[in-house]
């Protein structure tokens, strides 16, 4: 038994690297073919790509690990049914169970591994590519000019080319610049028939000669007596122009806002045990304010529980807190009393109502927040656990290969994985809507698809050729065999 143990540990790990390394590589041609014309002409340094690229790679070991393990388990018990080793299990009398533990404990191994790596080091790398994401997009386009089109990436300075050959693409003709280095009111123009880009040695300095030009300016004040326009003509002009302004810089890492996809699960549970105390401090205001108001009319959905109607109106509540207000001396009338106490009303009726309306929508928005945060958590785990569930799946499909083929045990394979992340996508954003609990909206495809794991398990378990069929008791066979029409006194 243990021979058949150790080949089926030999036989998984193979298949595990190989499909994980094939849908990872599939997962980042999609990551650069969705986005590389984000990447492409910011001069962006090699290791920046690269340290993206490797940022990324933590959701797509999200997706690509349980897959792979799905696929590895069903490889292994493939071969292990067409090598015929599975029959000599059967005729061994090894059970099902017996056979497979060992899957089972490389399953919460990995599963274990992913715990950790969902909870910890996925935010995280969401994290720094977040802000990654964020220095790469307000990097500005390197220096590339183009016939016909006017280059405005570098900061106070427009420049047109008409004509750059193509065998020599630092040569440029009919070249015409806009210098604001001064103010749109004092803008420099530069007119030349020729000019030609000198090699960038330091790469924040551009050397641009210009030949047979001129130069038409207007001259602030300051620079002489009189506000003045100047016209220059050239044969030769040395423009050296700063490129600082393209070169890519890099924000601290570590510093930023984090989101639902960029906390730990430590953080997030602890954030939403602070939105319950808001949202219980939130519902006694309100329910104190709406009893005052003597409003019972509440919702389930509003509160959280229904609300007793309560015998007191709103004038009543109101009259109470006027009356106890120091009445008006002198000679004011009857008539002018009541009228303020009538305004007393109001305005406490209408303060406490809008501080109802308040605390109804901190209440609200706080419930929402921590149903979210818990949407994320559940997330984390119950794709943990798919991985255990998938190669709970994996052994069963595998040992039936032989009925069908390997395409058909693939194709079922392939769609019960389908089935397992659509129902986790549509579980999600019910469950971000308010329309499912957050732990139900989460935890579904993994109900789901280990139901179909067990009741898998229980069918090769059962199977008859899988278990020898059980001996009958010696007396059950007599009786038997007296009851057969042969030997029944009716038959002759």
């Amino acid at each position: 038994m243990k021979q058949f143990h150790r080949m089926i540990l030999r036989m998984l790990p193979g298949p595990f690297v190989a499909w994980l390394v094939v849908l990872l590589f599939l997962l980042v041609m999609q990551f650069l073919i969705k986005y590389l014309p984000q990447l492409v002409g910011k001069g962006l340094p090699i290791p920046v790509i690269g340290e993206l690229i490797l940022y990324n790679l933590a959701y797509m070991l999200v997706l690509a690990v349980p897959m792979a393990a799905l696929i590895a388990t069903l490889m292994a018990f493939g071969r292990l049914a067409e090598s015929n080793a599975y029959v000599v299990i059967k005729s061994s009398g090894v059970s099902f169970p017996q056979l497979v533990w060992p899957v089972y404990v490389v399953g919460l191994l990995l599963t274990a591994s992913m715990w950790v790596f969902n909870t910890r080091i996925h935010p995280e790398a969401n994290f720094r590519a977040r802000n990654l994401w964020q220095d790469i997009r307000s990097a500005k386009p390197g220096f590339d000019l183009q016939a016909g089109v006017f280059y405005d990436g570098i900061e106070d300075y427009r420049i047109l080319v008409g004509d750059i050959p193509a065998d020599n693409p630092n040569e440029l003709r009919d070249v015409t610049i806009f210098d604001y280095s001064e103010g749109a009111r004092f803008r420099t123009d530069i007119h030349a028939a020729r000019g030609y880009l000198e090699p960038i040695t330091d790469g924040s300095t551009l050397n641009l000669v210009l030949f047979e030009g001129e130069v038409h300016r207007k001259r602030p004040p300051g620079s002489g007596s009189l506000d003045r326009y100047e016209r220059l003509g050239f044969d030769r002009h040395l423009m050296r122009i700063s490129l600082e302004d393209l070169n890519f810089t890099r924000t601290d890492p570590t510093q930023g806002r984090r989101t639902d996809r960029t906390m730990a699960s430590s953080e997030m549970i602890a954030l939403v045990d602070s939105l319950e105390m808001t949202v219980e401090r939130s519902r006694n205001v309100f329910l104190g304010l709406m009893e005052d108001l003597g409003t019972g009319a509440l919702t389930h959905r509003e509160i959280g529980f229904p609300v007793r109607d309560d015998a007191r109106l709103a004038v009543q509540a109101a009259s109470a807190q006027s009356a106890a207000l120091t009445p008006f001396q002198g000679s004011t009338s009857m008539v002018s009393t009541e009228a303020g106490r009538d305004e007393l009303v109001v305005r406490s009726v209408r303060s406490a109502r809008a501080r109802a309306d308040g605390a109804r929508k901190d209440m609200i928005w706080a419930q929402d927040r921590a149903d979210r945060y818990r949407v994320e958590i559940h997330k984390k785990y119950s794709i943990a656990i798919a991985c255990l569930i998938f190669m709970m799946i994996g052994a069963p499909i595998g040992l039936y290969v032989r009925k069908g083929g390997l395409g058909t045990a693939a194709a079922l394979a392939v769609g019960i994985f389908l089935f397992h992340w659509v129902s986790l996508a549509n579980g999600e954003k019910l469950a971000d809507r308010g329309l499912l609990e957050p732990w139900l909206g989460m935890w579904i495809a993994d109900i789901v698809t280990g139901l179909i794991a067990i009741w898998l398990t229980f069918v090769v378990w059962r199977d008859l050729r899988t278990i020898p069929a059980p001996s009958l008791p010696a007396f059950l066979t007599r009786r038997r065999s007296r009851s057969t029409p042969e030997n029944h006194p009716s038959a002759s």
